[in-house]
């Protein structure tokens, strides 16, 4: 049986134990008389101002305290200077040992002498700092020495309001993020059954992040956009998987890190409600990524649409399809057959205001070239046909 040592508690001081008693006062004769009273009667002479005894007393004992711990910062002071002049004299001596001239000597020999009466001062302060805690170890304990402050404030722990990341912030961090660990996230988007998605997040923890899953909904938009619809749905599967486990951290509110096997343990369990709950959010997600590709394929024709027709615009900027459709059934049979005497009656029969439009239009489309082939002296060949440029004509 291990036995308490109460020997610390020997050298208490209390008042009776006092050695300074006011000198008015017969020190043996109070203690005598404060011990013979009744433990239940005053035991304060009436001749005696007990209240002012005591703080005399006890203003004596923080005195001596007071001195004690002043001549212990001395102490102190005196050997870290101490240590201070040593150094600084062996780093002198150092230097000096390099030196070859005579004068260098000289001052070497003196150099390690004074090193050497620094070494003794130090190791007397350090003998005299030695018998200070000694004897501070032996002083007895009083009302003012029995404890100290542990501390003078309290400390809440509040969990810091985190700052929101900017677009910029979120961008270059998920850039980042994917350039180191692409190739282990299209790993883990290829996973079909749970226990192996749970080992490879336990090998890999640091992919159960928001990263991962933008990462992942842009692979099956990526993946329906091709047109390789089966592997969309199997990474379909894991995304859900992933926003699944990042839900249940922010209900949680703890690290998404720390409950992944938490979500696997509860899908696999077979809980009715919650497999109803994935595979409905599987399937509203799937719609949603169709909807996205679909959207952008007709962007992105769109956007092939538009420069097909910038390289078709004509010397005027306009398109020769668009005007093409616009002309009157006879002049589009008459581009169609290749005819120009046949372009010229029908023009011939037109109104000349609208004929002259209708030309125009076509000229600044680049659907009709005048004057084509001019010879050497700038008069128009006989024989020679304008020339005009035939435009294929889109499927309607």
């Amino acid at each position: 049986m291990t036995t308490i040592d109460y020997s610390v508690w020997d050298h208490i001081e209390v008042s009776d134990d006092e050695d300074d008693i006011h000198p008015n006062i017969d020190t043996p004769s109070l203690f005598r008389w404060r011990h013979q009273v009744s433990d239940d009667e005053d035991d304060t002479h009436p001749n005696i101002d007990t209240p002012s005894l005591f703080r005399w007393r006890h203003q004596a004992r923080v005195e001596r305290m007071e001195v004690f711990m002043q001549k212990g910062e001395e102490l102190e002071k005196t050997l870290t200077e101490s240590k201070r002049k040593l150094a600084e004299a062996q780093r002198r001596v150092q230097e000096l040992l390099t030196a070859s001239t005579d004068e260098a000597k000289a001052e070497l020999t003196k150099a390690q002498a004074e090193e050497k009466q620094l070494r003794k001062e130090e190791r007397s302060c350090e003998k005299k700092m030695e018998e200070h805690r000694r004897e501070e170890k032996k002083m007895p304990w009083n009302v003012d020495t029995l404890s100290k402050e542990g501390f003078s404030k309290s400390v809440v722990n509040v969990k810091p309001d985190k700052t929101e990341e900017t677009e910029e912030e979120k961008e270059e961090k998920h850039k980042t993020f994917v350039e180191k660990y692409e190739k282990q996230i299209k790993h883990f988007g290829m996973l079909r059954r749970w226990d192996d998605s749970q080992k490879y997040l336990s090998d890999n923890p640091h992919l159960v992040c928001e990263e991962t899953a933008n990462y992942l909904v842009i692979m099956c938009i990526d993946l329906e956009v091709e047109e390789k619809h089966a592997l969309m749905e199997q990474v379909a599967h894991q995304t859900i998987v992933m926003q699944f486990i990042l839900e249940l951290a922010k209900s949680l509110k703890v690290d998404p890190r720390g409950c992944f096997r938490q979500f696997f343990t509860k899908i696999k369990t077979a809980d009715q409600q919650y497999q109803d709950a994935f595979n409905d959010e599987l399937e509203s997600f799937k719609e949603r990524v169709r909807g996205r590709a679909k959207i952008r394929i007709e962007k992105a024709m769109k956007e092939y649409e538009e420069e097909e027709r910038q390289k078709r615009l004509g010397p005027g900027g306009l398109d020769p399809v668009e005007v093409y459709e616009t002309l009157p059934a006879e002049m589009q049979k008459c581009f169609d057959d290749k005819d120009i005497q046949m372009l010229q009656d029908a023009i011939s029969k037109m109104d000349p205001t609208e004929a002259k439009c209708h030309m125009k239009r076509c000229i600044e489309s680049g659907l009709w070239v005048p004057n084509s082939r001019v010879d050497e002296d700038g008069d128009k060949d006989e024989g020679d046909e304008p020339q005009y440029e035939e435009v294929k004509k889109e499927d309607q």
